[in-house]
């Protein structure tokens, strides 16, 4: 799967790695809700890194269609929550 983080560029995810991705992505909504601003900053950072050392980043002139999109490092709650489905960041 195509994943791409904002602000940085896009990495190739074998689809075998959604299981632990998926587990972060659990962890960071459920901080989100419960308005945990440090563990959400802790866990978005530990989302985004699992996604660079599990993922085979793409070349920057590579126009591959970004099947899931996650937000910059630095972006805030209410940004996050926009990108929001029922599933989280990304789907189950």
């Amino acid at each position: 799967m195509i994943v791409r983080i904002m602000g940085e560029g896009q990495l190739d995810v074998a689809d075998g790695h959604f299981a632990e991705l998926n587990s972060l992505d659990d962890e960071l909504l459920a901080e989100m809700e419960g308005g945990d601003e440090d563990g959400f900053r802790r866990t978005l950072g530990a989302l985004l890194e699992a996604v660079r050392r599990l993922g085979e980043p793409l070349p920057d002139d590579a126009l591959e269609p970004s099947e899931l999109i996650l937000p910059a490092p630095d972006a805030s709650l209410d940004e996050v929550r926009e990108m929001l489905s029922d599933d989280g960041l990304i789907p189950g």
